[in-house]
């Protein structure tokens, strides 16, 4: 059999317009969503990937900056630029682009953010809020939308076998704990590989659903899988393609051709998960921007 092909451009873009409507909604009341993102230095990736952030968040009707500062810039000087930003009203949501220089610290950035405009989902109270099941925080981008795949292509994880492949606090640790909370999209028993599990095949045989997050080409290969799972390719890798103009091609964790002929469903790498970041992030944005009304303005 040949695996469904999971589609993050289609379910991203649904939940674009969803967001488009709210910002609508917000805007028809004097609000309009502000998203910065703050770049230090000049990696090209990020670079990339913040423009589309900036371009994005315009399209869905919010106010979407970007301040980039040079590479020398010290961490005093981005935690000031951090607290201006926790400091302004227009400002909802604030991303400090990772990587970041070797001078600053990141988990003291994180920690200087407002949780309530920490759309990322980094900062420990909002860690804390996703771990014990409260609504109010936000969920990091990443995990939220593998969720949000499954439940779009009706993968019920109640009562399933979930191995995550990766224990990093952007995607597996938050993953696991998405999957563990009772109620929709929950209640699956999780198990986390990473590099010192051993027999990571043992573990991925046995698994109804496994989501691979380790950035490391070919970790999962068909023979890896239970006939029927669902696979979730988290990573995206940049290997040497000679055939292709660039010399060069994006790959997943997982040999999708092998695995796609065991797999009930699978996402694509590109066209996967990835479509589903910013889209996410765009809605903990409009969320932040709902969240910042007061109640009496609400029931008004």
């Amino acid at each position: 059999m040949h695996a469904e092909l999971i589609d993050g451009v289609a379910v991203s873009k649904k939940i674009r317009d969803e967001v488009a409507a709210r910002c609508a909604a917000l805007a028809a009341r004097g609000v309009v969503p502000g998203l910065t993102v703050v770049l230090v230095g000049d990696d090209a990736a990020s670079a990339v990937y913040v423009r589309n952030k900036e371009k994005q968040s315009v399209e869905a009707g919010m106010k979407g900056e970007t301040i980039r500062l040079p590479a020398s810039t010290s961490q005093e000087e981005l935690l000031a630029v951090v607290d201006r930003l926790n400091a302004d009203p227009a400002v909802h949501g604030i991303l400090v682009q990772m990587p970041l220089p070797k001078q600053i610290d990141p988990q003291t950035v994180i920690r200087r953010l407002a949780p309530h405009k920490d759309v990322d989902g980094f900062h420990p109270v909002n860690v804390g809020k996703v771990l014990i099941g409260e609504k109010d925080g936000f969920a990091p981008c990443t995990p939220a939308g593998v969720q949000m795949l499954l439940q779009e292509y009706g993968v019920d994880t109640g009562g399933k076998h979930v191995v995550i492949i990766g224990r990093s606090n952007i995607v597996g640790k938050p993953m696991a704990s998405l999957l563990i909370q009772p109620g929709k999209g929950g209640d699956a028993t999780v198990t986390i590989c990473h590099s010192r599990t051993p027999d990571l095949s043992w573990h991925t045989k046995r698994a109804d659903i496994v989501i691979a997050a380790v950035g490391r080409p070919g970790t999962v290969t068909g023979d890896m899988l239970k006939p029927g799972a669902v696979v979730i390719d988290v990573g995206i890798n940049r290997i040497a393609d000679p055939t292709t103009k660039s010399g060069a091609r994006l790959v997943g964790d997982v040999d999708f051709e092998s695995a796609r002929l065991t797999a009930s469903k699978i996402t694509p790498v590109p066209g996967g998960v990835g479509q589903m970041t910013i889209a996410l992030l765009l809605r903990n944005t409009v969320r932040a921007a709902e969240q910042s009304i007061p109640a009496a303005t609400v029931a008004g």
